[in-house]
C-alpha cells in the first residue's frame, strides 16, 4: 500500500485489503487454497483467512473444501482477449509445464484466446513469431525467449504495435517481468551446498564448478553469483576456493560434453558443482559419474524440474533444487495480463516465491510426482 493511500483520511484499508482478495481470483470458475491467496496478494495468512470468513459471510465467497474458495462476485465481462505467448521451447520440461499451465488457465479464463508459437530457443524464430503477434492483432504478449541480443529488437516491435508485453525469466525494455528471483534463489542453492560441505567434507573443498548460459544475459548470470554467494555464507573458509565457469547452454548435452572435457585436467578431488538450471547440474554429474568421481562431488540445481526432482530420490550427490513452481506460471500470468490489461496500477517486476527442495520434502511439495512415475 503506498504512502499516500495511508495518509488519505478517507481510504479504507480494510475494504482495499478485501478487493485484493476479489482480485486474486482470476475466473469465476477458479478454486484457491487459502496459501494460493496469501501468495497472490501478499497479505498474511491470518489477514486474508479473516477476509475469506467475512466475504464468505457475507456472500461474496463460497467455501468449497476444508481451505479451498470461489468468488461469486463476478462483473459480467463483455471482451475478449486475444493474447500471444511465445514459448522457450518444447523439448525442455520446465517449459513444457509453462505452456501447459498457461493453456489450462485460458481455458478457465473463458475470455481468452490464447495463441501459442514456439520460439524453438531461436532468436530468428522469435522475430518471426513476434511478427505473426502483430499481424494477428494479440492485446497483449508474453514472451518466453532466452536470447538477450534479441529482446530489444522484440521491445521495439511490440512498442510500435502499441502491445504490452510481459516478459518470462529474460528482461525485455518496456515490459513487465515475471520469474525468477534470481540472486534470492541462487543465495538459497549455494547454502545449501556450504552447508552440505561443512558437515560431510569438514568445511573444505578443493573447486566450484558452475554452469551458465551466457547468450541468456547479466540477469540469469546473477543466479550463479548467488550460489556462489551462499557458499562463502555458510562456509566462508572457501573464499580461496577455485571457481570455474562453464557455457553448458542450459541443457543436459552441452553441460556434460563441457565438463567431461574439463575434468580431463582439472585437479582437485572435491568439487561443488551448480547451475543456471536442473539440466544443466545434472549433465555435470554424468560427467563426473563417468569418469569415476561420483564420490568427489557435490551439487545443486534451480528449477526443481521432474528430471531434478527424481534425482533428489535417488542415492544421489543431488542434494538440493530451489522451486520455481513453472506449473503455477499461468494462472499468475493471466492474472497479470488482466491487470495490464484492464489498466491497474502493475509493478515493473513480479517474482515468484522459491523453495529449497531436498530429499526430505519433496513428496511434500510434489506428491504427484509418485502417481505419474507408477
Amino acid at each position: 500500500m503506498t504512502t499516500t493511500q495511508e495518509r488519505d483520511p478517507y481510504f479504507v484499508l480494510a475494504v482495499a485489503h478485501a478487493v485484493d482478495v476479489l482480485r486474486a481470483f482470476g475466473t469465476p470458475k477458479e478454486i484457491l487454497r487459502l496459501k494460493d491467496i496469501v501468495q497472490r496478494t501478499g497479505h498474511s495468512k491470518n489477514t486474508v483467512f479473516r477476509l475469506l470468513y467475512t466475504l464468505e459471510r457475507t456472500g461474496l465467497v463460497e467455501k468449497v473444501g476444508a481451505r479451498e474458495y470461489r468468488c461469486t462476485f463476478f462483473p459480467q465481462k463483455t471482451r475478449k482477449y486475444k493474447i500471444g505467448y511465445a514459448a522457450q521451447g518444447s523439448d525442455y520440461l520446465f517449459s513444457q509445464q509453462v505452456t501447459l499451465g498457461l493453456r489450462q488457465a485460458a481455458e478457465r479464463a473463458g475470455n481468452i484466446e490464447l495463441l501459442v508459437l514456439d520460439n524453438r530457443y531461436n532468436p530468428k524464430i522469435a522475430l518471426k513469431n513476434a511478427d505473426i503477434f502483430i499481424r494477428e492483432h494479440c492485446d497483449l504478449v508474453i514472451e518466453f525467449q532466452t536470447n538477450e541480443n534479441i529482446a530489444p529488437i522484440l521491445s521495439a516491435k511490440y512498442q510500435e504495435a502499441k502491445i504490452p508485453v510481459i516478459a518470462v525469466e529474460i528482461p525485455h525494455p518496456g515490459a513487465v517481468f515475471f520469474g525468477a528471483n534470481n540472486y534470492l534463489a541462487g543465495l538459497m542453492g549455494g547454502r545449501a551446498l556450504g552447508r552440505w560441505v561443512n558437515e560431510h567434507w569438514n568445511g573444505e573443498a578443493d573447486a566450484i564448478v558452475l554452469l551458465e548460459l551466457p547468450r541468456a544475459g547479466p540477469v540469469p548470470r546473477s543466479r550463479l553469483t548467488g550460489i556462489h554467494a551462499g557458499i562463502l555464507e555458510e562456509a566462508p573458509q572457501l573464499e580461496s576456493c577455485p571457481v570455474t565457469y562453464l557455457d553448458g547452454d542450459g541443457c543436459f548435452e552441452p553441460s556434460y560434453r563441457a565438463v567431461k572435457k574439463h575434468l580431463r585436467t582439472a585437479r582437485g578431488a572435491r568439487t561443488i558443482i551448480s547451475g543456471i538450471n536442473d539440466a544443466s547440474v545434472l549433465g555435470a554429474l554424468r560427467a563426473f559419474e563417468e569418469c569415476g568421481r561420483r564420490e568427489e562431488c557435490v551439487a545443486a540445481g534451480q528449477n526443481a524440474a521432474p528430471e531434478g526432482r527424481e534425482e533428489l530420490r535417488r542415492n544421489s550427490r543431488f542434494i538440493a533444487s530451489v522451486a520455481y513452481f513453472p506449473e503455477r506460471y499461468g494462472g499468475w500470468l493471466l492474472k497479470l495480463a488482466d491487470d495490464i490489461l484492464n489498466h491497474r496500477p502493475t509493478p515493473p517486476a513480479v517474482f515468484v516465491r522459491h523453495q529449497l527442495l531436498t530429499a526430505k520434502n519433496v513428496d511434500q511439495y510434489y506428491p504427484a510426482d509418485q502417481l505419474v512415475a507408477r
